[in-house]
């Protein structure tokens, strides 16, 4: 597991201690329903309810010995139980324990990231409306293009990020999912109700038709959603390392009093926590493709796909909760300066404008050919000799005997190019703070 970037929480749902208390709860689970049906007497039930219990250091003892992870698990319980532990596990195979504890694990997991989730998604909000009106350069191909706003920048992500949360709760409706079916999911010894009830119990759904597994699309989705909530927490970390760079300088990771950024150079103020969310992102990726493979099992079953997602779930789940927690603190706290956003806008002398200008002037019956070469003329001067792109199309009696100075002033307004912002906003958002 990456323990580096656990949180206790989440480690604990993956501990050896967490799985086999899962192991046990389906165990018990399965009892009550059998007692509840007079398979199980009740005298039984009380008596594992009672003693059913187990120790890793034992059960790993065992397992030495015995070779299978879920027969030393039952005869760690026995130890506990005593002769009523013949009624545990009464009917059902390995993989009926083992996917119906996954399931429970992937449930509780994915509490823990919507949860994550919801926290971003909340300060996505708060900095998108705090900058809502904060005019900035766009850019395409990393060039200045036209106008936007720092608000919409994060709205954008605000709203991938809520995508994100129903693919995650989408995916775990249909990974927290298990069986009670028995060796090739036939139900030889359990009837089909008794999953149903069981899975009802545990509160998870079931499997309609398995083989001696739960079918493995279901966690590829799950893994896959995670890896696109990944995929958008490494394009907010690459665009604010862009807008942190020297020469653009519009934000800053929060930086300590004590905080150094370098060992060589004791000016630097690195973006590093970003950084790290970039790289976390390929991790989390790649295990999307191993869950995809794990589909393709022989038959009914064989356990290629357990060995991977012993590694995987884990691991893609504790990199993306340590992931969301520190982009929200990251964006919580990142520093924004209006004024360097306000020089990168006026950085290009008014070329930022040149779309408008050039619709304008069509709207007044030029060509758009006509119309493309008066303004790039203006454009191409301005990128390669300096001044000011709005003087030399003022200097210009070919476009001044087209558009009045009014018309001109518009096309060269930052209130006329995002005259849409709120809008944008109200449909987005959806209520009355936008």
């Amino acid at each position: 597991m990456i323990e580096r970037y656990s949180r206790p929480e989440m480690t604990a749902i993956w501990s050896e201690d967490g799985k086999y208390r899962r192991w046990l709860q389906v165990e018990i689970a399965v009892c009550e329903e059998l007692a509840a049906r007079g398979v199980v007497p009740d005298s039984a039930l009380a008596t594992i309810r009672e003693k059913a219990d187990f120790d890793v250091a034992r059960i790993q003892e065992i397992e030495n010995e015995v070779r299978h992870d879920v027969i030393a698990f039952l005869t760690n319980v026995a130890e506990h139980v005593g002769p009523d532990s013949r009624y545990v596990h009464y009917g059902m195979t390995s993989s009926d324990v083992l996917d119906t504890a996954l399931a429970l694990q992937i449930r509780d997991a994915g509490a823990i990231l919507l949860a994550d989730l919801d926290a971003q998604i909340a300060v996505l909000r708060r900095r998108a409306l705090e900058f809502k009106h904060l005019a900035c350069v766009g850019r395409t191909h990393g060039v200045h293009a036209e106008p936007t706003t720092f608000g919409l920048k994060f709205l954008i992500f605000y709203e991938e990020m809520r995508r994100n949360r129903e693919r995650v709760a989408r995916a775990l409706r249909e990974a927290a999912v298990g069986k009670i079916s028995g060796a090739v999911g036939t139900f030889a010894h359990l009837a089909p109700d008794v999953e149903e009830a069981v899975c009802a119990r545990l509160d998870i759904g079931f499997e309609p038709a398995a083989s001696q597994v739960v079918q493995r699309d279901r966690h590829a989705a799950f893994v896959t959603a995670l890896a696109l909530v990944a995929g958008t927490i490494e394009k907010m970390a690459v665009e604010f390392r862009h807008l942190a760079r020297t020469e653009v300088r519009e934000v800053e990771e929060e930086f300590g009093a004590k905080q150094k950024g370098s060992s060589a150079m004791p000016h630097k103020r690195n973006p590093w926590r970003f950084e790290t969310l970039t790289g976390l992102a390929r991790v989390v990726r790649n295990y999307a493709g191993m869950a995809l493979e794990n589909g393709a099992l022989w038959h009914e079953r064989d356990i290629s796909n357990s060995s991977v997602e012993r590694v995987a779930l884990p691991d893609a789940t504790t990199a993306l909760d340590f992931m969301l927690n520190r982009l929200t603190g990251l964006v919580d706290t990142l520093q924004v300066f209006p004024d360097r956003v306000q020089q990168n806008l006026d950085l290009t002398r008014g070329l930022v404008f040149s779309g408008t200008l050039l619709l304008e002037l069509a709207q007044k019956g030029l060509t758009r050919e006509d119309a493309y070469r008066l303004v790039q003329g203006h454009a191409m001067a301005t990128w390669e000799h300096g001044g000011d792109f709005r003087e030399r199309v003022l200097g210009d009696a070919a476009i001044t005997e087209v558009l009045s100075k009014e018309e001109i002033d518009r096309a060269f307004s930052l209130e006329h190019a995002l005259r849409h912002v709120d809008a944008i906003f109200a449909r987005t958002l959806g209520d009355s703070d936008a």
